[in-house]
């Protein structure tokens, strides 16, 4: 069983890094909108599938136009990911102001119910229009960094492979959660956000436009979901308008893992999501002998969550707060 496992495992290191990646990028959107509004924004996952249909029809159009054959691949990269991070940020400004901002002194529960229904919403819009100019709302990407990379293993040659795909997302989505820690943490309207997240009122009152600093980090939380949709479609190839609502839930599971709120818990939250679940999907049936196989990968990924929570309900990162009275 250990050698099977061991023979498994730098592939699944690879699987799991790329898949983490993408969690925890997603992740960030959930925490940075919690640790400020205290807002669970479900419609998050819908922002990153409307930004993976976003960024795979910017590709099908430069291959219709032939500029995938002038211009070097990372280039047209670039351009998707630009585009692409431009309209899901301007798409989750939008959100927040028509939809989160008239609710702001309601219950939660309220902006909670009016986030689902956004994300139904997005799904809904996104499959009419796909199917109308597609005729199916399944879309395929043009092939895009699809070069096959073999590596060895200690047990064996060519033990593992991966796309040259691979190599981007995890490229990007590093610098993209470099430059938000950097940002939060060493600019004035990162300063600003940590201040509103601290104490809303008090932030007024020092001169912090409250209502903008919401804006910008919705804008920053879904211009990252949209880019790493754009990240998704490269490497996977194939989406449809419902994969955001997995995908965003183990997003949101890492986040809660990592500790709701802590921008490093959730960039460590969503690779470890990701690695337990690859690790799971390989080596399930092996450890149990057959009786539990890949399908699984899910439960123990949540059952996990539900140890951590019952023993460190902040998370893993999160610092536990002491209630006033």
């Amino acid at each position: 069983m250990l050698t099977e496992i061991l023979q498994t495992l730098p592939q699944v290191l690879i699987d799991g890094l790329t898949l983490g990646a993408v969690y925890a990028v997603i992740a960030l959107g959930y925490t940075m909108v919690y640790g400020i509004l205290e807002l669970i924004n479900f419609a998050h996952g819908e922002i990153f599938m409307t930004g993976a249909f976003i960024g795979t029809g910017i590709l099908i159009l430069l291959t219709s136009l032939g500029w995938t054959s002038m211009l070097p691949a990372v280039v047209s990269l670039i351009i998707m990911l630009l585009i692409t991070s431009i309209v899901t940020g301007m798409l989750g400004m939008g959100i927040e102001r028509v939809a989160y901002r008239p609710l702001r002194k309601a219950p939660k529960l309220i902006a909670l119910i009016s986030a689902i229904g956004i994300s139904f919403l997005l799904q809904d819009i996104v499959r009419f229009i796909t199917e109308l100019f597609r005729g199916n709302y399944i879309l395929t990407a043009p092939t895009f960094f699809s070069n096959q990379i073999n590596i060895g293993s200690i047990l064996g040659a060519n033990a593992a492979s991966f796309k040259s795909s691979f190599l981007v997302v995890m490229i990007v989505a590093i610098i993209l959660m470099i430059g938000l820690d950097f940002f939060v943490n060493k600019t004035k309207w990162g300063m600003a956000m940590r201040a509103v997240a601290q104490d809303r009122e008090t932030a007024s009152l020092m001169s912090i436009n409250v209502n903008k600093v919401i804006s910008v980090t919705f804008f920053v939380g879904s211009a990252l979901g949209g880019a790493t949709g754009v990240l998704f479609a490269v490497q996977y190839g194939t989406i449809d308008p419902y994969i955001g609502f997995i995908l965003g839930l183990k997003a949101f599971t890492a986040a809660v893992l990592g500790g709701i709120g802590n921008i490093r818990g959730a960039m460590f939250g969503g690779l470890l999501i990701g690695l337990i679940e690859m690790f799971t999907a390989a080596n399930l049936s092996v450890i149990t002998g057959g009786l539990m196989g890949a399908e699984y990968k899910d439960v123990v990924a949540f059952a996990i969550l539900i140890i951590v929570l019952i023993f460190k309900p902040e998370g893993l990162f999160g610092k536990a707060v002491a209630e006033k009275v």
